[in-house]
């Protein structure tokens, strides 16, 4: 199966405190530095997802400027 352009998978293990290391391949692809904050967002029938901070703070940024506009 060929894997389209721009999307990734890896596996990461969690450690016993609950700690998890995102691999350096997806750190590189991200942008990812030591101090960045990452989110969890967690959906009981979807999953989890882990955006960097500083693409929601873009995101909503993005929502409030369009209702700015909406005005």
């Amino acid at each position: 199966m060929e894997i389209p352009k721009g999307y990734y998978a890896w596996t990461a293990t969690v450690g016993e405190k609950g700690q998890i290391v995102i691999p350096k391949q997806a750190r590189d692809v991200f942008n990812i530095k030591p101090g960045d904050t990452l989110l969890i967002l967690g959906d009981e029938n979807r999953g989890l997802a882990i955006p960097p901070q500083r693409s929601m703070a873009e995101f909503f940024a993005s929502i409030f400027e369009d209702k700015e506009n909406e005005k």
